[in-house]
């Protein structure tokens, strides 16, 4: 039998993740059918901050917001800046809207769906910062393929990130912090922005919880916070 070889993780697109969870409460769907629609990502066409916002703000975009408490700290301590936020699980995009209704927040759009989909249609440069905290780990080996930090995805957030600009990791799983460490250090488009321990042990003052986080800590688990610059293109 001839032996079949892993794919490439470099041409790995596909993100996996959940995407329904428990049947939605009445409230909540009616969220999800009047709000939703109001602060969606357009569903065709290219993206950028003119479109998304009406102006030429900043974008940032998270990947995987879970329930969105991290987003919506930020939009609400950065209102010029614009945030994309993108959720495959409809539970996590529900409580963004709670936090985007409880904060009246105008300045964050959602994409329920692959956050590929998005960084597809963003511009060369286009986003100062990129957010992604505590991802699925996928902790076996013969899943490596399903994590974000490989270099299909790295390489596509090293397009539309800005010269200069900032991708911040968080994670509290040991066996997917020492993977992104080893993949962004092969990256050849990101450096690690680290002096100490402390830089990477702990959480920065501009950098908010998650409630994963917290349930880590709570747990007596380890967190890392990790943060890159994108370096400007030879």
């Amino acid at each position: 039998m001839t032996a079949v070889s892993p794919p490439d993780p470099a041409s790995i697109r596909r993100l996996y993740g959940r995407r329904t969870g428990h049947k939605l409460r009445v409230g909540q769907a009616a969220l999800v059918e009047h709000r939703l629609p109001e602060v969606s990502v357009p569903t065709e066409g290219g993206l950028d901050s003119q479109r998304l916002f009406g102006d030429d703000r900043p974008l940032w975009l998270e990947i995987g917001f879970g329930r969105g408490e991290h987003m919506a700290a930020q939009a609400a301590a950065n209102p010029q800046v614009g945030i994309i936020g993108a959720e495959p699980f409809l539970d996590g995009v529900v409580g963004a809207l709670l936090e985007i209704e409880a904060r009246s927040l105008p300045n964050i759009r959602l994409h329920n769906g692959d956050a590929l989909d998005v960084i597809d249609r963003l511009p060369d440069a286009s986003l100062d910062k990129v957010f992604l905290l505590h991802p699925d780990p996928w902790p076996k080996f013969r899943h490596a393929k399903r994590r974000f930090v490989n270099p299909g995805p790295l390489a596509l957030v090293a397009r539309v990130l800005k010269p200069g600009g900032e991708f911040r990791i968080g994670t509290d799983h040991p066996v997917y912090c020492r993977w992104a460490l080893a993949q962004m250090q092969q990256s050849p488009d990101f450096d690690w922005q680290v002096e100490a321990p402390t830089d990477w042990q702990q959480r920065a003052d501009d950098w908010p919880q998650t409630r994963y986080e917290i349930k880590a800590r709570a747990h007596g688990h380890e967190v890392w916070y990790f943060r890159y610059r994108r370096r400007t293109p030879a």
